[in-house]
């Protein structure tokens, strides 16, 4: 009998198991029900492969999109796995092709929608099979408290019952404890299960927060003398996004647009670039979410701010995924705050969904306004402690906190003299003194408050306001069309004094990366080859119509461009070199090798 420590060097090329791989995988091929919370790129999908490889029967995994399905298909190919696809892009003859090899025992791992599992017609098919594992991916979709729930999920909850003698293993990178305890009640029931949370911490992406003034020229200034960059932007909209791709277009860059309301053609399109081109940035909305399954990318920038801290650490985690050092950046000004708490007030959600998004959104206003270690706030709010990483912004740059008591209250006593019937822009206008066409016909400059902060420049009262918001001292009626009112909190500093401190900066400051990034190679001499190597790469994946990254990692590529194998048995101890990979890729890499020495 094959062991598993022998399946995973043999198959999938590793020496050793990352922290808590091996702890799922022992749970799973013991039968018990897993539920297990691990980062982006810590190794899931390895986490039930392995056990697929090793039992008997059939595992089937229930994964959201087509693209994530697909090359998930294509990884466990290229390492000689019998894996398949069941989606709606699949031909009748596809499916009755795949039906009979499942019946005949050729076919190991089957991946498929949730709304295909859920059709009573095709639970009673599987029903007549040997299967032995169901895997429900991206797990936090099945729970109402999740951030990304899909009611298509919803009836995987019956799965237990169904299949009664197979191991349920669910996975997800990010949930907190509400979002844990509802996936388990609606996966596992009463059924005994296992829980493993390996944690959050993705110390190889440095994070930096700052304040919004021109998001695409800060984003160019990002980009500055980066040397192919790989990423992703973020933004909130649709015509965001071809906006600012556009810019990125005209500087030079291979930028491309991806939103939903593009034809899925064009989207599978730009999908297939970013996963096989070099180079690409892909400017997006949340719709490029799960699925994207590529270990290179090495940003992930944030224009608009996210709905909440669960949906910032997944987007996040698209970075890195190999390991090697990435960055995020968050731009967020006080119209992300405000749009974000419109958007959630007037939703369809009910009453209890809605005060959890802005218990949510308050943490994550909460971690844009930390004045200590970014990832201590991160990992804080998923009930992790840490020492300070030394890497994000505000590690290399600490805030110095200024005593505002008496701007604050300048501020505060205009909303309340104005009637709190007006914006940000109108007040600020009147404690900066300017004689605007508004202010004289509401006499507004006849206030004691009209000139008292006019020494301030503007950008320093806007940050000040936006702080005020975030922590809740002022609030923005909705209704009212942005009008500032004072909440509880800003009328005790009228009240009794309360002191004020705010991290005031004169002007939005050049966005600087959060961390000087390291170098992807140990050797610099050998980064020429490294290159040499990602070019046949790149020419190889071509040629079998998949991604790069299925053919080899960065990581593999390094490791080869700093050890230099020179026969197959040195080439099979390359990091992610299994037997199917050396006897299919040795030849060629072993050549390129060979030639770059000799030269």
């Amino acid at each position: 009998v094959t062991s598993v420590s022998q399946t995973l060097e043999d198959v999938f090329g590793f020496k050793s198991f990352r922290p808590g791989q091996e702890e799922v995988v022992g749970a799973l091929m013991a039968g018990d029900h897993v539920l297990a919370v691990m980062p982006t790129g810590g190794g899931k999908s390895l986490c039930y492969q392995l056990p697929a490889i090793l039992k008997h029967g059939i595992t089937i995994v229930v994964s959201p999109l087509i693209a994530l399905m697909q090359n998930q298909v294509a990884q466990m190919r290229a390492l000689g796995i019998a894996a398949e696809t069941v989606n709606s892009g699949r031909s009748r003859m596809d499916k009755a092709e795949i039906w009979r090899r499942m019946q005949d025992g050729s076919i190991r791992l089957l991946y498929l929608s949730p709304e295909l599992l859920a059709g009573e017609r095709v639970l009673r098919a599987f029903e007549r099979l040997p299967i032995e594992q169901i895997i429900v991916d991206e797990a936090h979709c099945i729970s109402q408290w999740g951030h990304d729930f899909r009611p298509e999920y919803s009836g995987l909850g019956d799965l237990r019952r169904r299949f009664p003698k197979a191991v349920i293993g669910a996975f997800t990178a990010t949930a907190d404890q509400t979002t844990r305890e509802d996936i388990r009640s609606r996966l596992f029931g009463e059924a005994p299960n296992r829980l493993f949370v390996q944690g959050f911490d993705r110390p190889n992406i440095k994070i930096a927060v700052a304040e919004k003034s021109r998001p695409e020229q800060q984003l160019l200034r990002l980009l500055k003398n980066e040397p192919g960059p790989q990423g992703i932007v973020y933004r909130l909209s649709r015509k965001k996004t071809e906006a600012t791709a556009e810019v990125l277009q005209h500087a030079g860059f291979k930028a491309l647009s991806y939103h939903a309301g593009l034809d899925s053609s064009v989207r599978e399109k730009v999908l297939d670039r970013f996963l096989s081109e070099p180079d690409v940035i892909v400017v997006a909305t949340i719709a490029f979410g799960m699925g994207i399954d590529k270990p290179d990318v090495r940003f992930v920038y944030h224009l608009d701010l996210p709905s909440n801290l669960e949906a910032y650490y997944q987007e996040i985690g698209r970075a890195g995924r190999d390991g090697l050092p990435a960055e995020a950046m968050l731009l967020y000004g006080f119209d992300d705050i405000r749009l974000r708490r419109m958007m959630i007030d007037g939703s369809e959600a009910s009453e209890d969904r809605k005060r959890v998004d802005r218990r949510r959104l308050d943490a994550l206003l909460a971690f844009t306004e930390a004045t200590s270690c970014r990832r201590q706030a991160l990992l804080g709010y998923f009930g992790e402690t840490s020492m300070p990483c030394g890497s994000c912004d505000r590690c290399l740059d600490p805030p110095v906190l200024k005593d505002v008591s008496d701007l604050a209250r300048a501020i505060f006593e205009t909303m309340q003299q104005t009637g709190m019937g007006f914006g940000q822009a109108h007040i600020l206008d009147i404690v900066r003194g300017e004689k605007t066409a508004k202010v004289t016909q509401r006499s507004h400059d006849r206030l004691a408050t009209f000139g008292v902060l006019k020494a301030h420049d503007r950008r320093v009262l806007q940050s000040a306001v936006r702080q005020f918001y975030a922590a809740h001292y002022v609030e923005v009626d909705i209704a009212g069309h942005g009008a500032l009112k004072l909440t509880d909190r800003g009328r005790a500093v009228l009240a009794d004094g309360a002191t004020v401190a705010l991290d005031l900066k004169a002007h939005a400051e050049p966005v600087k990366r959060p961390g000087r990034r390291s170098a992807a190679v140990a050797d610099p001499a050998n980064q020429q080859l490294l290159v040499r190597l990602k070019e046949l790469r790149l020419a190889l994946a071509k040629e079998r119509g998949v991604p790069a990254y299925v053919v080899f990692s960065d990581a593999s590529l390094i490791d080869m461009a700093n050890r230099r194998p020179r026969n197959e048995a040195e080439f099979m101890g390359m990091h992610g070199v299994g037997y199917k990979k050396c006897q299919e890729f040795a030849p060629p890499f072993l050549k390129a090798l060979a030639d770059y020495a000799q030269a």
